[in-house]
């Protein structure tokens, strides 16, 4: 077994790939404010899937690291409205029991992980048709 990475290299790592944009080409993320010295807020986007209802949309994300990430998953909240099975409609957060990257949460997990997943939860062929809120909504 491996050393332990601490919380801020590893936060350190996942900000060094997004913002050299080394991941995945649908999905993007980096701080909130690059101020933020504990690095716990993350602004996510996500490019929705072709073929979809998702189609040229573009969804935002604010993704919160607490102080035991990576040992606990963050906290991922839409900005942008969609409907999906695994976001409380009120709210947009994403409900950790029905997206299996959060439920089921490995310390190797990134926040990348959790974008690529909501893509693919996207595209699934019981939620790409689903009808989605107009285009530029937001949850308040």
């Amino acid at each position: 077994m491996g050393a332990k990475v601490p919380r801020n290299f590893r936060l350190l790592e996942e900000l060094e790939k997004g913002e050299k944009g080394r991941g995945a080409e649908a999905c993007s993320y980096g701080l909130s404010d690059g101020d933020d010295l504990l690095m716990s807020n993350w602004n996510g986007t996500i490019l929705g899937p072709p073929h979809s209802a998702h189609e040229n949309r573009i969804y935002s994300l604010n993704i919160h690291c607490g102080e035991n990430y990576p040992d606990s998953p963050p906290t991922v909240q839409f900005v942008s409205k969609i409907n999906l099975p695994c976001v409380d409609q009120r709210t947009g957060k994403v409900e950790p029991s029905r997206l299996p990257c959060l439920f089921q949460w490995k310390r190797e997990n990134t926040m990348e992980t959790i974008l690529i997943e909501l893509r693919r939860f996207m595209a699934l062929p019981q939620h790409k048709k689903l009808p989605q809120p107009a285009e530029g909504t937001t949850f308040t």
